[in-house]
């Protein structure tokens, strides 16, 4: 039967300034328990026995006050080094450094939790009632001026969730594999790490004496040993429908231009019914729901009412249907009270009494996917754009602007998009950015019709595209009018991170003859960085088994690499690193794969090409919509050479053999069969190294790249799109 220990903590101040942030870590609580029951430097063999049961529990779940961070302070404190001033203590005061701290506040009344799940079988119990006593002595929790006190229970699994369930405070679970917050927890062995750091702390000073001057020496105490547990916290989502009436009724169609005059309404409806029902609480509810006295530490707590056109087709209209309720974890307003102040929200016409519309809770989560937040997040969403416009301090450059007055201005946008995304909360590295004046999508509005006069100007509105380096999950809101319903951005679902793009350094200059030898070297670097501490490359960037044998499995299973003269002047100007199954569609995929080609290929940064030098790359981008080496298109010419997969043998047409063969290699990666116009042809001795520049013509459009031919996997048969129409297009 499984059981839980539950410990209650009660700060006797209500700011906490331990290190590491809110809320204190499992492992900070079992050094104070340690340190509670520990009698000078022992700990009874019952204790003992408690402790090392403990550290082999699964991470606790934590329920702790939401906290919003104090006004930091610097505290002056020596830094240890008394050789700086010849060892005079009096003299201290020149060697003091500041140390910054900065205090989370919370509400004393509301305890701080940690609860471990075990079963009680055999003498299991004992223990949890030993540490249970230990609690008692807990005395402080945090630094010295953080005194706490504590007491425990065991309790059924049952009455701990309903416990939890009317918690005033922010539950985190432990979510081990997955992401979130990092916090330190016990591990076995945790305990007896701490007694070697405690012993290693008596001897970290040491002398030596070399011939007639003794000299101090400073050795490092080992760390405790502790494990790393992600804590999940999301935040409290509810979707309304706006219905005529009830949720049998039609949706009432909200322009998406006027998505801040819904947002203000519905603020001011629900401020008003929250402050009716909590009379004491006016404060808070203006501070986390308008913004009204709001500082920089109640942003993070701050509850978002977004608007959601209706997106995903390209035959939808745009038009507000449905809103999203967004409650932060550590919002201090209970999250079933905000619920039931949205719910029935109506809008009443002051002349006829007839509701025109309300707000009805819907369980109906499909348009959610299309912003990124619903239940499918695994998917790699990594390029957003705008639905609504960003507002931004920055206004547009006029058209007239030309030079290097568009050349800062242009850097100043990208600027304050990125200042946007940090004051949102958004970490991911940015790859790259687009801003304009006209929507993305087709149904999309142009900027000017967001504009409000009295807060939003429409040269401070912009439609915006960010490529992230990593997965963002939705919703995503940026600018500075994402509490009012702009800046809110969705996901581009037909994006392919299966091609990476380096840009090569200006100053180097590499010519199309060595793309041979360029190539080699950045396979040899992309091993080098697949490899594992035991040595093994993966075949995804080898080609090879395990053994050391050529992979083969009949397809193409590692990367194909590109040395891209794009713009014709015989200099190479770009290396592409193409996954295998992005070239050849009879390769399969799975995830794993996808997410050691994506992992590896990224940390290429340079190059070391033997005589050609250390090669500096940019960093990993993917190629732009449009870009001839991906489509799609009907009519593509080879960029390279491409070279036969067979030798055509003695006394055949060798022209017809290299179109055959071309044809052949088509069908093989399940391209449609294409018509082939033979545009230049080589020929070595005897037959032998064929080469040809030909045109492939589809009956309908394909996508890129296209790769084909024996030396594809280095760069050769490579085919670029050709958008000028001709005959056959017409």
């Amino acid at each position: 039967m499984n059981r839980t220990l539950l410990l209650s903590i009660h700060f006797l101040d209500g700011r906490y300034h331990g290190a590491g942030g809110w809320p204190p870590a499992p492992a900070r609580l079992f050094q104070a328990l340690v340190a509670g029951a520990a009698k000078g430097t022992k700990l009874s063999d019952v204790d003992k026995s408690a402790f090392e049961w403990l550290e082999t529990l699964s991470a606790p779940v934590i329920a702790a006050p939401a906290a919003r961070e104090g006004q930091a302070f610097k505290n002056y404190v020596p830094n240890n080094d008394l050789d700086w001033v010849e060892g005079d203590p009096r003299r201290i005061s020149e060697i003091r450094t500041p140390k910054n701290i900065r205090p989370h506040i919370f509400d004393t009344k509301i305890p701080l939790l940690f609860i471990w799940t075990f079963n009680d079988k055999g003498s299991v119990e004992d223990n949890a009632r030993t540490v249970c006593q230990i609690a008692e002595r807990l005395y402080q929790l945090g630094r010295s001026v953080d005194m706490a006190w504590a007491w425990a229970e065991l309790l059924d699994t049952g009455e701990v969730e309903a416990r939890l369930t009317h918690y005033s405070g922010v539950v985190h679970r432990p979510n081990e594999g997955g992401s979130g917050k990092a916090l330190l927890c016990p591990k076995k062995g945790s305990l007896a790490s701490l007694k070697e750091r405690y012993d290693a702390n008596g001897t970290r000073f040491t002398y030596v004496k070399k011939g007639g001057k003794v000299q101090q020496l400073f050795s490092q105490s080992p760390k405790p040993r502790f494990a790393k547990i992600a804590y999940d916290t999301p935040p409290h989502r509810f979707l309304f429908e706006i219905r005529m009436a009830t949720s049998d009724e039609p949706f009432v169609l909200w322009p998406s231009t006027k998505a801040v005059e819904l947002v203000v309404a519905l603020r001011d409806k629900v401020a008003g019914r929250l402050k009716e029902a909590l009379p004491g609480e006016t404060g808070k509810i203006d501070r986390v729901l308008i913004g009204r006295d709001a500082t920089e530490a109640d942003k993070a707590a701050r509850i978002r009412i977004l608007p959601l056109p209706s997106i995903g087709h390209e035959h939808a209209d745009h038009s507000v249907r449905r809103v999203l309720i967004e409650i932060p974890p550590n919002c201090s307003l209970r999250v079933d009270d905000v619920a039931w102040a949205f719910s029935g929200i109506e809008e009443i016409d002051p002349e006829t009494r007839e509701i025109l519309w309300n707000l009805v809770r819907t369980e109906e989560r499909g348009m959610l996917d299309h912003y990124g937040a619903g239940d499918s997040k695994q998917q790699d969403f990594r390029v957003w754009r705008t639905i609504t416009p960003v507002a931004l301090p920055v206004a547009r450059m006029v058209r007239r602007a030309t030079g290097t007055k568009r050349a800062t201005g242009e850097v100043k946008m990208v600027h304050a998009v990125r200042q946007a995304l940090r004051h949102a909360g958004v970490a991911a590295q940015v790859e790259s950015i687009r801003v304009q004046r006209e929507p993305f999508d087709h149904n999309g509005t142009r900027v000017e019709e967001f504009a409000m006069p009295e807060r939003f100007v429409a040269r401070g509105l912009h439609h915006v595209e960010i490529a992230f380096t990593q997965a963002v999950c939705g919703p995503l809101v940026i600018g500075n009018g994402r509490y009012l319903g702009l800046g809110l951005m969705a996901p581009r679902k037909d994006v392919s991170f299966d091609m990476l793009v380096f840009s090569i350094a200006s100053e180097t200059s590499i010519a199309t003859a060595d793309s041979v030898p360029l190539l080699c070297a950045v396979r040899r670097a992309l091993m080098s960085l697949s490899k594992d501490d035991n040595g093994h490359v993966p075949r995804l960037f080898s080609g090879h088994e395990p053994d050391g044998m050529p992979a083969g499995a009949g397809g193409h299973e590692h990367v194909f690499l590109i040395a891209d003269d794009a713009d014709g002047d015989g200099r190479i100007d770009r290396l592409i690193v193409a996954a295998p199954w992005a070239c050849d569609h009879t390769t399969k995929v799975n995830r794993e794969d996808r997410a050691c080609f994506d992992k590896v290929s990224r940390k290429l940064t340079n190059v070391r090409a033997g005589r050609l030098g250390i090669i500096t790359l940019g960093p990993a981008c993917t190629l732009a919509a449009g870009d001839p080496l991906i489509g799609p298109a009907r009519v593509w010419d080879s960029r390279t050479p491409y070279h036969p997969t067979r030798h055509a043998g003695r006394g055949k047409d060798m022209d017809a053999a290299v179109v055959h063969d071309l044809i052949s290699e088509c069908e093989r990666r399940r391209l449609p069969r294409p018509e082939v116009e033979l545009l230049e042809f080589k020929a070595g001795p005897n037959g032998g190294n064929l080469a040809g520049h030909l045109r492939l013509r589809f009956a309908v459009a394909v996508e890129g790249p296209l790769l084909l031919g024996r030396d594809s996997h280095m760069g050769g048969g490579l085919f670029a799109a050709v958008n000028q129409p001709t005959l056959m297009d017409q």
